[in-house]
């Protein structure tokens, strides 16, 4: 993929740019449960691995964090630009998200938790969180574009799971 829409990415993240972007989208997270959304959080990072460029959080079972960022960033950035940006989010991203992530031509997608992990946490049946078992990167596998996933981040998935319980408890428990 030598064309312009797939420009050289830069060096990779190092672990303390990781670890940076992970407390950013944990912080991100805590006040977006603060007002009531649900513990999903996505940044886009520039090619510096360290700008953050977008911030978002989940606002709705239909308006998830990453495919919301995943919007705001075609419309504000080109796509060739998106390429060497990574995005990274708390969990890792629905098939809609992942979708999304690769027609906005975002070229590395980081995440801390597995999907797999998140029906863990919220229980099956869970009618505001009913987790489609479909990893992302079985969605980015079909696709044409080299799109880079790391995750789950085995040194931050149990806090994501810890900080995301402080909304899904109540939830599971009746009490919410």
């Amino acid at each position: 993929m030598g064309s312009s829409l797939y420009p050289p990415r830069p060096s990779t993240p190092t672990v303390e740019q990781i670890d940076a972007n992970f407390e950013a989208c944990l912080s991100a997270q805590e006040l977006a449960r603060t007002q009531g959304k649900r513990p999903f959080v996505a940044i886009l990072v520039g090619p510096n691995n360290a700008s953050v460029l977008l911030t978002h959080f989940s606002i709705s079972h239909v308006e998830h964090a990453e495919a919301s960022l995943a919007r705001l960033a075609a419309i504000h950035f080109t796509p060739a630009y998106l390429w060497v940006c990574t995005l990274y989010s708390t969990w890792e991203p629905c098939a809609t998200c992942a979708a999304t992530c690769y027609w906005a031509n975002i070229g590395r997608v980081v995440y801390a938790a597995s999907e797999a992990r998140l029906l863990e946490l919220t229980g099956e049946g869970n009618e505001e969180n009913m987790t489609l078992s479909l990893p992302c990167r079985d969605i980015f596998a079909k696709g044409q574009k080299n799109v880079q996933v790391w995750g789950l981040i085995a040194r931050w998935e149990e806090r994501v799971v810890a900080e995301s319980d402080k909304y899904w408890k109540p939830i599971r428990e009746g009490k919410a």
